[in-house]
């Protein structure tokens, strides 16, 4: 089901899924790359001057590593939609669906709407948390020549792009966290925002034998969270914790490499998703680890998944079976590496 993201701001639920719009004309011939400046540039070219010093940062500053899903109701740094015209809102919205699918799109918007379920429905936060709370921070120019990124950040979505030369030479960290994942009651009753991450992780380790469930399982009880947060994702990549693939049946190797792509490709639109499959191939995905946080009592459960330029975590909160937390690192890339 697509995305008409130009109601999505103003209608219902029900209204915002339904025909996706195509971006703006010609930008089909275009490189990803080509597409994000041209997509950013003509954002900034309708913004007025206090809302330009909002949504630009130095390139070199700390801020562009500065990433964080965990926001409640603040708003990110960065410009927020909740702050832009309607015309304004349209552009930031054609620069995000530059760096999704389809699917990914879908998943963003729905993780957006939840923030009007948490305030109306579950009665958590400020009152004055919405939809609207999620920002565009652009790191640099928007050049074809050089470097530069943007992000879209907001509570439970932060989703990075680094480029250089009209080249995406990274789209991560990745985070499509979830709350309530699947919403029990009120109109939105029956909406799931994350269909597989959870659902894939826990057949995969109830499938394994028990040699590779006791290699898999490397905390008794979950840990209740993820822990590869800003700055934590290379010590967290460098334990090498779990059950090698290779140890694995074929069938769940091929189950842990489908739960692989739900973070990796399946979420970018084709362009990108081709590049980042070209750039798992090149690690050894035998020797990639899926390791296992007990299910506790409560429910909760975590995984991970680490390879050599891969870190993919997964956590249910405690005592919260809806609150789930997943995020992506390419650790070989993260906010392009090597580039400042």
């Amino acid at each position: 089901m697509g995305i008409d993201r130009r109601t999505f701001l103003t209608t219902s639920a029900a209204a915002a899924l339904s025909a996706t719009i195509p971006g703006p004309a010609g930008a089909q011939n275009a490189s990803p790359g080509a597409t994000m400046r041209q997509r950013a540039v003509a954002l900034l070219d309708k913004l007025d001057g206090q809302q330009r010093d909002s949504a630009l940062f130095p390139f070199s500053g700390s801020n562009r590593k500065a990433w964080n899903f965990m926001l409640g109701s603040r708003r990110a740094p960065g410009l927020a939609l909740e702050q832009m015209t309607a015309v304004q809102k349209d552009l930031a919205l054609d620069l995000l669906a530059s760096g999704t699918s389809r699917l990914g799109l879908e998943k963003a918007m729905n993780i957006m709407l939840q923030q009007d379920i948490l305030r109306d429905e579950w009665g958590k936060g400020s009152r004055d948390r919405n939809r609207e709370r999620f920002c565009i921070q652009i790191y640099g120019t928007p050049v074809s020549s050089g470097a530069w990124s943007w992000r879209w950040e907001g509570h439970h979505l932060s989703l990075t792009f680094t480029l250089r030369n009209d080249e995406v030479v990274s789209t991560t960290p990745s985070s499509f966290s979830s709350e309530p994942n699947s919403v029990p009651s009120g109109p939105h009753r029956g909406l799931v925002v994350l269909k597989e991450e959870e659902v894939l992780g826990r057949r995969l380790f109830g499938d394994l034998a028990r040699a590779s469930r006791r290699k898999a399982l490397v905390w008794a009880n979950s840990p209740g969270n993820i822990r590869s947060n800003r700055g934590a994702e290379q010590q967290v990549a460098a334990e090498a914790a779990g059950v090698p693939l290779g140890d694995l049946t074929q069938q769940q190797a091929d189950m842990a490499v489908r739960l692989i792509e739900v973070y990796t490709t399946e979420v970018l639109p084709a362009p990108l998703a081709g590049i980042q499959a070209a750039r798992l191939k090149e690690q050894d995905m035998a020797a990639v680890r899926f390791a296992w946080g007990g299910e506790d009592l409560d429910g909760s459960i975590y995984y991970r998944l680490t390879g050599s330029a891969l870190l993919i975590e997964f956590a249910s909160l405690f005592n919260q079976p809806l609150h789930l937390h997943a995020v992506f690192h390419d650790t070989a890339r993260n906010f392009g590496a090597d580039l400042v």
